[in-house]
């Protein structure tokens, strides 16, 4: 694939904090290009550097070495990527739709737009007819939905989640990645989530990457076949593909923590 087709291309990528004698490195070498309309999952232990990729990927930060491109561009936060992180991270002193509104108003969404923008958001999230309630009347697993619909306010070509769903209970975690599944396969947008979870890896992810221990290489590289769409979501993760995917993915993680 062309580099400046390609939705994502890291090259040679290594990011170290600190200096001297406290220095560590994180992350690198590392190179990915990833094509448009992936939904890549990042999977490996604490520390191995998923999130320290991420906020590359974000703009957040500027690798020590190396480059970091989107859509052909260096990364600039707030405009080539939407993010969700683990915790929500609303502000309590809007209503759900204040907050979805604020994100519309950095977008530069026109205000006379805004209200049917953000009804179509809630919607996509499941979230119809919530808009006037406060950010404390709404569960943890509604308002990481709001999360999730902010950051898709903007038309970003790339969404990035960082472990939104670890401190969400079993249940809840499931549905939410069945929603995002779901809202990345419909907008086409290019997805990075970052995990822990092997499971979680196998359901999402349409290409999967392994990362080792500190500093974080990409130990395993793995496309996904299973179906994005017309599938019920119980299905197919009782089937043997998802099942085969997962144990693959769990000895990857294990072998590159060791």
């Amino acid at each position: 694939m062309d580099g400046n087709s390609a939705a994502i291309r890291i090259s040679g990528v290594t990011h170290t904090y600190g200096r001297g004698r406290d220095a560590v490195t994180a992350l690198g070498p590392v190179d990915l290009t990833v094509e448009p309309g992936t939904f890549l999952v990042l999977v490996g232990a604490s520390g191995c550097g998923k999130s320290t990729l991420l906020r590359l990927l974000a703009g957040f930060e500027t690798p020590t070495e190396g480059s970091v491109l989107v859509s052909g561009g260096p990364p600039t936060p707030g405009v080539t990527a939407g993010v969700v992180f683990q915790q929500p991270r609303l502000f309590p002193w809007r209503t759900v739709g204040g907050n979805i509104d604020l994100a519309l108003k950095y977008a530069g969404v026109p205000r006379e737009e805004r209200a049917a923008r953000r009804d179509e958001l809630l919607a996509r999230v499941g979230l119809e007819g919530t808009a006037r309630r406060r950010i404390w009347e709404i569960s943890g697993g509604q308002q990481q939905r709001v999360a999730i619909a902010r950051a898709l306010a903007a038309e970003t070509p790339l969404f990035l989640l960082d472990e939104p769903f670890a401190a969400l209970d079993a249940l809840t975690r499931e549905r939410l990645q069945e929603d995002v599944r779901q809202v990345s396969a419909e907008s086409g947008r290019t997805t990075v989530f970052v995990t822990h979870s092997a499971d979680e890896a196998a359901f999402l992810g349409s290409r999967i990457v392994v990362l080792t221990r500190r500093p974080g290489r990409v130990a395993l590289d793995l496309p996904v076949e299973l179906p994005r769409t017309g599938v019920d979501p119980d299905e197919l993760r009782r089937s043997p593909e998802h099942a085969a995917i997962r144990t693959e993915v769990g000895r990857a993680v294990k072998a590159a923590a060791a």
